[in-house]
């Protein structure tokens, strides 16, 4: 089944949990500017359920908080894992991906994680300036890449 909206974002987060509102943050200012042929969404972990969301979609970009890593993001191809583990309440992206094939989902033509990083994630805590800092560098990164990305045979570039 191909989608309506060729290109999902989906953000996790906690935002009650410090710089961990970095993916829900982005997908408010993400949703201010009305970007066509962009579905966004959030949630506070990825489960099995998401798989239905990125059914034949052309991009899925996954955005999360990072604990560690490069300042002031990351943004990299996402291949499936294959390594799932039925007990588990959260999922990694790359597992995310890896559940499509086995219960019969086509997966988007390409993914890609956004991880920003962040410093403080403890409950009640707010936004450190920081996170916030490298919140707006992601966020120009992303506009300036635009949605969909330029194609080369169909498939797009990693």
């Amino acid at each position: 089944m191909v989608k309506s909206v060729p290109t999902l974002i989906l953000a996790i987060g906690n935002p009650s949990r410090g710089d961990d509102a970095l993916g829900p943050l982005a997908i408010e200012r993400l949703e201010a500017m009305k970007l066509p042929d962009v579905e966004l969404l959030t949630d506070f972990q990825l489960q099995v359920e998401h798989v239905l969301d990125l059914e034949g979609r052309n991009e899925v970009i996954f955005i999360d908080a990072a604990a560690s890593g490069p300042e002031p993001f990351e943004f990299r191809p996402l291949l499936p894992a294959h390594d799932f583990a039925h007990t588990s309440h959260a999922l990694a992206p790359e597992t995310v991906l890896g559940v499509c094939a086995r219960v019969g989902v086509t997966p988007p033509v390409q993914a890609h994680v956004l991880a920003i990083r962040g410093y403080r994630f403890e409950l009640g805590e707010p936004l450190s300036a920081a996170a916030a800092a490298n919140l707006e560098a992601a966020l120009r990164f992303l506009l300036a890449r635009g949605f969909p990305p330029l194609q080369k045979g169909g498939r797009g570039d990693f």
